[in-house]
């Protein structure tokens, strides 16, 4: 199941229809409304996610109350949960932008996969203060206001984006800036406009990188901006556990360091500070460095990230380091080698394989990753 959760701003573009340039305060608002101006914000939500109706199976939705989305999936005849509602109305009524942002924060305790919300560049603002760069999103353009670049070209175009993901398609991640501008400013005909960070978003399958050899994937290339990625975000202090394989051994080739290619090393500091180690060995290391993640590859052709060459990483050792402590890596090419299939688990607990599955974040170049399928093997 791709676990989504929905939030739309039902002021979101209110203003442009009567020229108002936006649609950011109560003020603006209620004079858009005596002015005649219809809210847009669920009919373009609808028409975007009409294109997931046929993956009904193969989603859970998690939605706020009302027309913060619950209308929309209604209308839809989705099958979700509300997981908040507005204290201020009724779940009929409109919200404001602190019920944005509680209602993302309700949707990131459930372990949500992906957020996909509809507005303008206020609600991305919104959106960017809960999620930041921590998980995948897809705006649906319903404001005044788009510079933002983690919105689609139209609503039809993230549904289309949305279906790719559900229906297991590679889809490569990208950071996007979340913009905004004043618009007291607008008003008086200066842009004036201010980036306030980036997000997570999807975008077409690029399964080669264009600038490598011609447009072919270099392996040698492809490897060393994957371990230039994974070096330059590892953190002091913590304990990273290197598994087996050539795309691991090339980020402790970058490193420096001596690699055992088919075992599994553990560095601190960017110094190995073990060598080939057994799972016991990783179990008596984390008492002494709690604070850990791991580094691990995907074996070509199975599609395999636990339980295959790995053992050393065992169920008490991946529980420790957390799913948030797992960085898998592979070159596209590998994973476009699998055709589709997702990446599996065989930790030899059930209960854990299960944890496990959903959909990892997959490094495959320099500031460049890949949202994939994970699944347990059955």
């Amino acid at each position: 199941m791709f676990k989504i959760g929905l939030v739309i701003n039902p002021y979101a573009g209110l203003g442009g229809s009567v020229g108002l340039k936006g649609s950011d305060g109560q003020a603006t608002r209620e004079l858009a409304l005596s002015q005649g101006a219809q809210p847009q914000a669920m009919a373009r939500a609808q028409l975007a996610l009409s294109a997931l109706q046929s993956y009904q199976a193969d989603i859970e939705w998690l939605t706020a109350a009302g027309a913060m989305g619950e209308d929309t999936l209604t209308e839809l005849g989705m099958n979700y949960r509300v997981v908040y509602t507005p204290n201020n109305a009724s779940p009929s009524a409109s919200s404001e932008a602190q019920d944005t942002c509680a209602a993302i924060s309700a949707m990131l305790s459930e372990g949500i996969n992906l957020l996909v919300f509809a507005g303008g560049d206020g609600t991305a603002r919104d959106v960017f203060s809960v999620v930041a760069d921590t998980l995948p999103v897809v705006g649906i353009p319903a404001g005044v206001k788009i510079h933002s670049g983690v919105y689609a070209v139209s609503p039809r175009a993230a549904g289309k984006v949305l279906a790719l993901l559900v229906s297991g398609e590679l889809t490569t991640l990208r950071h996007a800036d979340v913009m905004d501008i004043d618009e007291q400013a607008f008003r008086q005909g200066t842009v004036r406009a201010k980036r306030y960070g980036e997000m997570q978003v999807p975008q077409e399958l690029e399964y080669m990188q264009a600038v490598k050899m011609g447009g072919k994937e270099s392996d040698e290339l492809v490897l060393t901006d994957i371990a230039d990625d994974i070096i330059e975000n590892m953190d002091d202090d913590v304990l990273y556990i290197m598994g087996s394989g050539s795309t691991v051994a090339a980020v402790m080739e970058s490193l420096g360091l001596p690699n055992t290619l088919l075992g599994v090393d553990v560095v601190l500091n960017q110094e190995l500070i073990a060598a080939d180690v057994s799972a016991g060995e990783l179990e008596a290391l984390l008492a002494e460095h709690p604070q850990a993640k791991m580094v691990i590859t995907v074996i070509g052709g199975q599609g395999h990230i636990f339980g295959r060459g790995n053992q050393q990483l065992s169920p008490k050792v991946i529980r420790h380091v957390g799913r948030e402590g797992i960085c898998v890596v592979a070159t596209k090419a590998k994973l476009k080698a699998l055709a589709g299939r997702p990446l599996r688990v065989d930790t030899g607990d059930d209960e854990l394989d299960q944890a496990l599955s959903g959909f990892l974040p997959v490094t495959t170049g320099y500031h460049d990753q890949t949202l994939v399928a994970v699944q347990a093997v059955s």
